[in-house]
């Protein structure tokens, strides 16, 4: 009995000494720290030792799983801490199938949860390789697709600098505005290019200015041709360049042509316009070295420039005149006036100047006159009319305008098309109907489901005859030159025969005052004109009326004027034959020679081309 208690007692003392030998051959237990469950998915560097080890007594506590911070090398050493994970889980049940069975119950869960997290590390690492995969596809259809953009690359560099070229020509509006259209035809038909004057034309304009001075002025002066028409010719006229005037109603569309041909539209130097009456000035646009504005008071006293004669109108009308000059190639070769609104309700006495007898001035020295219309503004009032009147002899030079034509259908643009020649027929008294150009003058597209190619070819069409009134410059002028001095010398034998009359008629004990008012007042009864109209070269239709000779002679009595045959000598020759041969011999041989040298470049032009172009052909 005694000997089996040391027995027993021995028993237990071998028992702990082998657990002593087995647990100092295990691993040391690492501590346990327990993680809330938002902290379960933190990045881990992969080094730290995930493996646990619990006592009989306590189950192991839920163990945090990180996910790795970077694939690559550590996702090869994963599927082995996944495997030692499933050794150690698998240790881990056998010991604790030893314990009770709440502590088996909460080490399955554990277990589904740990197997759990792997596939979702699993999941994401896959993820990741497609996203890596996807990567590299990209990065290889961009290595591919490399070649092709750079053998489209220069085809692109061309068409930028091509479309850069272009949009220079157009004329540039804002970026939140309508479309414009190419303006380049503008350029091509008006030949801006070749605006340098030859050797051939100053020395035509050189002997132009010597008959002038030699033959037509010394005539105009001794018989004060100036104050009967209001018209004298000084040297700045003969050598300006060509004036396009402008008329017609307000708000038509005036302003808004002249930016369009200048492409001054979407600028700082473009005319104002809009719906309103918005011009009430005279602006005459000019050559300039910069872009400046003259004041009319200036313009008027400066004697080099054409337009000191307006002096005469009052400073209430230098007030609305403006002169603009800016460097522009069309600029160089000629002048434009943009002229006020017509206001049909408006008395001539509100504008402060004599307005008609400013049209008159703008209107005698005017090459081409374009009188524009809008088709809601067809009606003719007392100022149209009156304009009308004064253009009478220069329908060669009028062009009528029906601007804004894109803003109608087809059916009512013929429509508006005649009511405008019921208007203007009565007005205009010539047998051809005037040429009336439709198109729309500005630098918008046209308005959709129009006629396009219609205002295009119209469009062209008046800018060839304005080309050709630049290129005629100086056969108008010439021409102009031998007009006026065939008026000189009408007015010269009128004022003649009124003194020969006179002194005829002038007794010993007459009153020369009543004498000469008998013969003012009723000039048919002493066969005035009838006897002018004897002469060589003189037409009824250039003879001026009667009332004018009657204001005349009432500003101008005739003890202030010579006959004619008292200015004739020896040394100098007549004045009368002097006009008479230059406007019969030599202006006119100016003219020959300058058509033949313009056939003789036309023909040098024929052997360089095969077919050469008309460039005078009117297209209709």
């Amino acid at each position: 009995m005694r000997l089996f208690i040391p027995v027993c007692c021995l028993l237990p003392l071998l028992a702990l000494a082998t657990a002593d030998a087995v647990d100092s051959e295990t691993e040391p237990l690492v501590p346990l720290k327990l993680k809330s469950e938002g902290e379960l998915f933190n990045c881990c560097d992969g080094t730290e030792d995930l493996s646990q080890s619990s006592s009989n007594d306590t189950p192991a506590p839920n163990r945090p799983v990180c996910q790795p911070c970077s694939t690559g090398a550590h996702t090869d050493t994963s599927a082995e801490d996944d495997s030692s994970k499933e050794d150690e889980d698998g240790m881990e049940v056998v010991s604790e199938d030893k314990s009770e069975e709440s502590s088996q119950e909460t080490s399955s869960e554990e277990i589904f949860e740990e197997k759990a997290e792997v596939e979702l590390e699993e999941s994401n690492e896959a993820l990741e390789e497609e996203v890596l995969q996807t990567e590299d596809e990209a990065g290889a259809e961009e290595e591919l697709s490399q070649t092709e953009e750079e053998a489209v690359e220069e085809e692109e560099v061309l068409q930028i600098q091509e479309a850069a070229k272009a949009s220079a020509k157009v004329d540039k509006s804002t970026s939140s505005g309508p479309a414009t259209r190419d303006q380049s035809h503008i350029d091509e038909t008006l030949r801006l290019a070749t605006a340098e004057a030859s050797q051939e034309f100053v020395d035509a304009l050189k002997k132009l200015q010597h008959v002038y001075n030699t033959a037509i002025k010394p005539l105009d002066k001794a018989y004060k041709y100036n104050e009967l028409r209001q018209h004298e010719v000084s040297e700045a006229e003969i050598t300006s360049k060509p004036m396009v005037l402008f008329l017609g109603p307000w708000s038509v569309g005036k302003s808004s042509m002249i930016n369009y041909l200048l492409g001054l539209h979407g600028t700082s130097q473009q005319l104002y316009t809009g719906a309103e009456p918005t011009t009430s000035e005279y602006t005459v646009l000019m050559h300039g070295e910069k872009f400046r504005t003259i004041e009319g008071i200036v313009m008027a006293a400066d004697s080099s420039r054409s337009f000191s004669p307006l002096e005469r109108f009052g400073q209430g009308f230098l007030e609305k005149l403006v002169g603009i000059e800016m460097p522009h190639k069309l600029l160089e070769r000629v002048t434009f006036v943009d002229t006020p609104g017509i206001i049909e309700n408006r008395k001539q006495q509100e504008r402060g100047y004599p307005y008609s007898e400013v049209c008159q001035w703008f209107i005698d020295r005017a090459d081409l006159i374009f009188l524009v219309f809008d088709p809601t503004k067809l009606d003719v009032g007392l100022e149209l009319e009156m304009l009308f009147r004064q253009m009478k002899g220069r329908e060669s030079q009028i062009r009528i305008i029906l601007n804004k034509a894109d803003s109608l259908t087809t059916q009512d643009l013929m429509r508006v098309y005649g009511a405008l020649f019921w208007s203007m027929a009565p007005l205009i008294n010539v047998t051809e109907p005037p040429r009336v150009y439709v198109s729309s003058f500005w630098p918008q597209e046209y308005a959709p489901d129009t006629n396009r190619d219609l205002f295009k070819r119209e469009e062209i069409s008046l800018l060839e005859d304005l080309n050709q009134v630049i290129e005629n410059r100086l056969q108008n002028k010439i021409a102009f030159i031998r007009q006026h001095g065939i008026r000189v010398r009408i007015h010269a034998l009128l004022v003649d025969r009124y003194l020969q009359t006179y002194y005829e008629k002038l007794g010993w004990f007459s009153d020369p005052h009543e004498v000469f008012n008998d013969i003012v007042s009723d000039p048919d009864k002493f066969y005035i004109f009838k006897s002018i109209l004897a002469k060589t070269n003189v037409s009824k239709f250039d003879l001026p009326e009667a009332e004018a000779y009657r204001d005349f002679f009432g500003v101008n009595p005739p003890g202030g004027f010579k006959l004619l045959s008292s200015y004739c000598g020896w040394s100098g020759g007549c004045l009368m034959e002097k006009i008479e041969k230059a406007i019969t011999d030599e202006l006119p041989a100016l003219i020959s020679s300058l058509a033949e040298k313009q056939e003789a470049k036309a023909e040098a032009a024929a052997e360089t081309k095969e077919k050469p172009q008309n460039r005078w052909r009117r297209q209709q």
